[in-house]
């Protein structure tokens, strides 16, 4: 798969028809996975190459610059789940203030319209476009037919008798739902970060942690200890990963996140981790004293334990 910023990268000499689809696909759940399984089944059909139009950064963190945590996944993840997907050419179209303004006809002409091979469009259900979202398929179809491009509009996807998503997986996630949030994204729930130095408290009560910084634009589960899987150069260990605020130390808005890595004790500052929530332990709580929290954190540990050896 190819990131491009323009559909006028793509090489215009030999310029292959395309077939497109337009979407931000935060998360790449499996509402996502179905549409464009079938987008890729119907290019391969007519000899088009896939083409996926996406927005980075995330038309929100312009819209409402004062909001963070609500990625589900980093830009780099969606660009290599929608490359398991069979897209050919990503165009990451830059959003910015000044673009949210362009008028739906604006958009199309200025930023489909001029590849000179485009043969099929594919528009979600609820797809719309343009300054204040005025732009939807009739107008798409309208304007597309009349140059002979097909527009198709794709059929909505529900789970349990709900409407999958991103914005319902981002609530299931807040609430620490993640066999819900499994469900629906058709994985577990990961965050990335690096290690950075935190308080060295873990070490000293016998329980030493990573302390993972994540973008402030990834979501983070609800406050609480979670099983969970860390995943470092390549190899899965068993972990145990504490979000919060450390209430038993000092009360603060900070949140924190602290993954107790099983059976090692390698020195990784610096270093990229993954790290796979599996299920939710606990509510994070303050203890009256630190041995009660270490006596917690030893249950918690072997909770853990005993639901890694079944899983």
């Amino acid at each position: 798969m190819k990131v491009l910023h323009s559909l006028l990268d793509i090489s215009t000499n030999d310029a292959p028809p395309i077939g497109l689809t337009i979407g931000n696909f935060d998360g790449v759940h499996i509402g996502h996975r179905q549409l464009l399984t079938k987008i890729k089944s119907d290019c391969l059909e007519k000899g088009l190459k896939f083409v996926v139009v996406t927005f980075a950064p995330h038309p929100q963190k312009i819209l409402q610059p004062g909001k963070e945590r609500f990625l589900i996944n980093s830009y780099e993840t969606r660009r290599s789940l929608l490359s398991d997907l069979g897209v050919d050419y990503l165009v990451e179209v830059m959003f910015t203030r000044d673009f949210s303004t362009l008028s739906p006809e604006a958009f199309l002409t200025d930023y489909l319209l001029i590849y000179p091979k485009l043969k099929n469009m594919y528009l979600g259900y609820d797809f719309a476009f343009g300054a204040n979202k005025e732009g939807g398929f009739d107008l798409v179809k309208t304007i597309c037919e009349d140059r002979g491009i097909k527009v198709e509009i794709q059929p909505k996807f529900e789970f349990k008798n709900q409407v999958v998503s991103s914005s319902l997986i981002r609530e299931r996630i807040s609430s620490g739902n993640l066999s819900e949030v499994r469900d629906i994204l058709g994985r577990n729930f990961c965050l990335e970060g690096v290690v950075v130095k935190g308080e060295g408290r873990g070490k000293r009560i016998g329980f030493p942690t990573a302390n993972i910084q994540v973008n402030p634009d990834l979501i983070v589960p609800q406050k609480g200890v979670y099983v969970t899987r860390t995943c470092y150069e390549g190899m899965t260990y068993q972990s145990v990963t504490n979000i919060g605020n450390n209430p038993t130390f000092k009360d603060t808005n900070q949140i924190h996140i602290e993954t107790n890595i099983l059976d090692f004790d390698n020195d990784i500052y610096g270093e990229n981790l993954e790290i796979e929530f599996l299920s939710k332990v606990r509510d994070e709580r303050k203890f009256a004293t630190v041995n009660d929290l270490i006596e917690q954190i030893k249950l918690d540990v072997q909770f853990s334990r005993d639901f890694l050896r079944i899983k």
